[in-house]
């Protein structure tokens, strides 16, 4: 699986601005229901809808991927509508998934999930940076020259060093502006798509679809199959907690969740006909063997030659505008965190625009590094991203369990059903990924440990660690040790 394509979108990251410090700001500086759907989508739907087709039809039949997204669908539909619960029941609660985690289970539970979300938030983004790169590989790289490559070259390098203190830059100068520029650019990448679905319903055909309907000649159970499509939907909905990131920044509270929901609504239907309509216009097995991405092979056939160039052109767009949006995360998830004496107090620092201007600094220092890393080392650092990836599932399963926790609360049984469908949901999304890479995952856990003791030593009137917590602590380091090792080899 090409690196373009088999990084489905990793996301990560989550938490904003307190709710007390923006008070002042103006109205006209905050966002409205349309740019935080923006946000939303435009976070989600990034480079892997492009290759979705092609990674689907490697692991699954036309029954199983009915059965998976029919499982995702509702999945993700309970974790967007808790979601949009949370943020209504409890509007005390500005700061995103990182406070529901520290309100519902601890300081240490909430670091952890700032921790994770902010980890993985810079490794996406090293990841959206080399894809631009991959990418323009299609428009300037032939047989006998090498240009951008898999964006690990050191014209990729410099090129992706632009682009990153660019959109540094328009983050500066506000989230308002840099939101501004995010739903131009997801309204773009919305075009080609639609012109895709499009074409591809005119095109379509039964008989292709209906070939080897429960993948007999893959030799594998649909049940299996239906558990490899659950790595894949995972990772084209990351981000949807987007607007629940940056709620401070919210004209009006009631837009989160509503944003959350449309967006969510909007990014599956894109995916399943995505995903079905290819299976109509090629066998199963022929768009399993495509090179990514495989919905420009697949223009080409609709469109002639012009396609590949919509296609690639169109994830080039999605792709910065994921990338924008992920930087805007990225930098709060520090920012709110310091805020509340979880994470150290260098990160808390705005400047006039009110952008978190230290923890965009130190975050768009770390992927810099991590480029520089990528191009020394020629790697695509695919597993490193499946690991990371990986951690965003515990925070997702918080949301629920912290649902769980309001319901009882309020002794509310609509809630709770809600919640419970959550938490199973992040449960399924759990076992589905593998335990090993959840093994995996303590090791980036770690060293974070030594950024939280650190931060609360800064702030002495901290309530000390419970018995729990710090039993936690020592297993989590106890653990990370076998898991280095397995990780080595």
């Amino acid at each position: 699986m090409s690196n373009m394509c088999s990084i489905f979108r990793t996301s990560v990251l989550a938490n904003r601005v307190d709710y007390i410090i923006f008070r002042n700001v103006s109205l006209e500086k905050k966002l409205g229901l349309t740019s935080l759907t923006a946000l939303v989508l435009s976070s989600m739907v990034g480079a892997g809808v492009f290759s979705l087709p092609q990674n689907m039809a490697q692991v699954g039949s036309p029954a199983a991927l009915m059965i998976g997204w029919g499982i995702t669908g509702i999945g993700i539909l309970f974790l967007a509508t808790s979601l949009l619960l949370l943020s209504r029941l409890r509007p005390d609660l500005d700061s995103g998934i990182f406070t529901y985690a520290r309100e519902g289970f601890g300081e240490l539970v909430g670091f952890c999930s700032a921790w994770g979300y902010w980890f993985c938030a810079i490794i996406a983004n090293v990841s959206y940076l080399v894809i631009v790169f991959s990418a323009l590989s299609f428009f300037t790289d032939t047989e006998h020259s090498v240009i951008f490559g898999d964006g690990n070259t050191w014209q990729s390098l410099i090129g992706e060093s632009i682009l990153l203190w660019f959109v540094h830059w328009l983050v500066l100068r506000g989230v308002q502006t840099a939101a501004g520029v995010n739903q131009l650019a997801t309204m773009a990448k919305l075009l080609p798509l639609g012109i895709f679905i499009v074409l591809a319903i005119a095109a379509f055909k039964m008989d292709v679809f209906t070939f080897d309907f429960t993948g007999v000649d893959m030799g594998v159970p649909v049940w299996q199959q239906v558990k490899d499509t659950m790595l894949i939907t995972l990772w084209v909905f990351i981000g949807v907690e987007g607007a629940v990131v940056v709620s401070a920044r919210a004209r009006k509270r009631r837009d989160i969740g509503l944003a959350t929901v449309l967006a969510v609504v909007s990014a599956l239907s894109v995916y399943i006909l995505v995903t079905l309509l290819s299976l109509g216009l090629v066998t199963r097995p022929e768009l399993a063997a495509m090179r990514n991405p495989s919905m420009a092979n697949l223009m080409v056939e609709l469109m002639g030659s012009t396609g590949e160039i919509v296609i690639i052109g169109g994830l080039i767009i999605s792709v910065c505008g994921a990338y924008l949006s992920w930087t805007i995360m990225a930098a709060e998830v520090p920012f709110i965190a310091a805020l509340h004496g979880t994470f150290p107090k260098a990160f808390n620092q705005q400047n006039s625009k009110k952008a978190p201007v230290s923890s965009l600094w130190i975050t768009n220092g770390a992927v810099q590094i991590s480029l520089i890393f990528i191009w020394i080392t020629g790697s695509n650092y695919n597993t490193l991203l499946a690991i990371a990836s990986e951690m965003i599932l515990v925070p997702y399963f918080l949301v629920g369990a912290f649902l769980v926790k309001v319901a009882f609360e309020r002794s509310s049984r609509p809630l709770l059903s809600i919640a419970v469908g959550a938490c199973i949901y992040g449960l399924w999304l759990i076992y589905a990924s593998g335990l090993m890479n959840l093994l995996l995952s303590v090791v980036l856990y770690a060293p974070g440990l030594l950024v939280f003791l650190y931060a609360r030593r800064q702030n002495e009137e901290k309530t000390p660690l419970n018995l729990m917590e710090k039993s936690a602590i020592v297993i989590l380091i106890i653990t990370a040790i076998p898991s280095t090792w397995v990780l080595m080899h």
